[in-house]
């Protein structure tokens, strides 16, 4: 390849890591014989971007081993990187590095820091940093939010969100999903469809699929299958394949076979080669004891030609992990003899 100028190099890597090839731009960042500050980051981020972050946490470490400073923009990228190996140790590591090099409080790098305490499980952490940021975005209260609805503290969800509104931030769609989601988690029905109810009239933000989804999934947790089913009858965003799965599967817990027959014929239409609605409606006939029902959503399903998804086990052993699949006519098959072994060595 014939020798390019650095920005050349540089464009080269980040269009092949937005492309989706991020190992063929690893390949090109390595025989690069010049790099900036722009190419390490372009290779960091193209790593955390695809969710290889072991890999994009070396290439961090190799740049401050090279001698580079990091920049804002690579911290944000590894401090996610962490988050996503639920890598507390490494979280921390770095954020005493951001300290140190000045960028633990701006905003975006802040913000990072709060969705990996959130995501590592230590969300008093997380809202400690929280109330020491001088400056904070609509971003920021997202990941506050939504890292206590994830560690499953709906009610100090919807407090920091009332707590939000009493400020200049303005929340948006984003907003809305992690309070709704925290109301769901946390049981707190009425709360949710309260909030549901001014999003549009209170801050002009229309619903969408995902916002009607949680509180679906609220009502549905609940037993409140009427109300939710009402819910979806005026909902714009009927074609949503998930709010039609969320409501199937609240059906089968509470045994609801009318309302679970209308969501699984939705599914028929809008994902037509899953088998989940057909497997799940049959079980649900079986569980009431309606067995000429449940054989006869068996046979559309193979009428269909809709293959059914193979189950599978996992065993840890000395040897590695190895999957064993459930078939439907051989029973338990060692996956070994399939060429499905997993970390054997």
């Amino acid at each position: 390849m014939p020798d390019k100028n650095v920005v050349s190099w540089n464009t080269m890597v980040d269009m092949y890591s937005k492309c989706g090839h991020v190992m063929v731009a690893r390949l090109v960042f390595d025989m690069m014989t010049e790099r900036d500050v722009v190419s390490w980051n372009a290779m960091i981020t193209g790593f955390a971007h695809h969710s290889q972050n072991r890999e994009a946490f070396a290439v961090f470490k190799q740049m401050r081993q090279d001698g580079m400073s990091p920049t804002e923009s690579s911290y944000a990228s590894v401090i996610c990187s962490c988050a996503r190996l639920s890598s507390l140790p490494q979280g921390r590591q770095i954020h005493a590095q951001t300290a140190k090099d000045g960028y633990e409080f701006r905003v975006y790098v802040g913000s990072a820091l709060i969705d990996m305490y959130a995501k590592c499980g230590d969300v008093d952490e997380a809202r400690r940093f929280f109330d020491t940021m001088p400056t904070k975005n609509v971003v920021s209260w997202n990941e506050m939010i939504h890292g206590y609805a994830q560690n499953g503290c709906g009610k100090r969800a919807v407090e920091l969100f009332e707590r939000m509104l009493r400020t200049d931030e303005k929340p948006n769609s984003v907003t809305f999903i992690a309070v709704l989601a925290a109301c769901s988690h946390a049981g707190m029905v009425d709360k949710g469809i309260k909030i549901l109810d001014t999003m549009e009239k209170d801050h002009g933000i229309q619903p969408l699929a995902d916002h009607y989804t949680c509180v679906i999934d609220s009502l549905g947790r609940a037993g409140r299958l009427v109300e939710a089913e009402a819910l979806v009858d005026k909902m714009p965003c009927i074609d949503d394949p998930v709010l039609w799965e969320v409501l199937l599967s609240a059906c089968a817990v509470h045994g609801n076979a009318t309302l679970a027959k209308r969501a699984a014929e939705k599914l028929f239409l809008l994902d037509p080669l899953s088998s989940a609605p057909y497997v799940l409606l049959s079980n649900i006939y079986a569980s009431l004891g309606r067995w000429d029902d449940a054989s006869a959503v068996r046979t559309l399903l193979n009428g269909r030609g809709v293959a059914k998804d193979r189950g599978y086990s996992w065993i840890d052993n000395k040897n590695g992990v190895r999957a064993f699949m459930v078939d439907d006519d051989l029973g338990m098959v060692n996956a070994e003899e399939q060429a499905s072994v997993y970390g054997a060595t």
